[in-house]
């Protein structure tokens, strides 16, 4: 098993444990596993600083606007707070990709993603 395919089924548990989904739509988690790159690996990278603002702008602008196309309102920092709220305030460790799953899902982005990286 590579250290990708690892890293998925510990962001599914996250998914499972933490946010309560009973089955992660596992193809949505890995396309966006790979969307985030080799920031999975940087411990600094792999996780998302809820409590930090330049972190959650830089979330909107690089995955938000860029990836999923979204065009800059307040609803995309809605769904961040929504994604921060499923996630749990108390998580301090909110692995990147599953951070991202949530916002695609909210979004209602999953297609896109999953077409692009397939």
């Amino acid at each position: 098993m590579s250290k990708r395919d690892e890293l998925i089924e510990k962001y599914a548990a996250d998914l499972i444990e933490k946010v309560g989904e009973k089955k992660p739509d596992m193809a949505l988690l890995t396309a966006v596993t790979k969307a985030c790159g080799p920031s999975i690996y940087k411990k600094d990278s792999a996780t998302v600083a809820a409590s930090d603002k330049s972190e959650l702008e830089r979330v909107k602008t690089n995955f938000l606007m860029k990836k999923l196309g979204l065009k800059d309102t307040p609803k995309l920092d809605e769904g961040i707070k929504a994604a921060i709220a499923a996630y749990g305030k108390g998580v301090r460790t909110k692995h990147r990709p599953v951070f991202y799953y949530l916002l695609a899902k909210q979004f209602k982005k999953g297609a896109a993603i999953k077409a692009e990286y397939a």
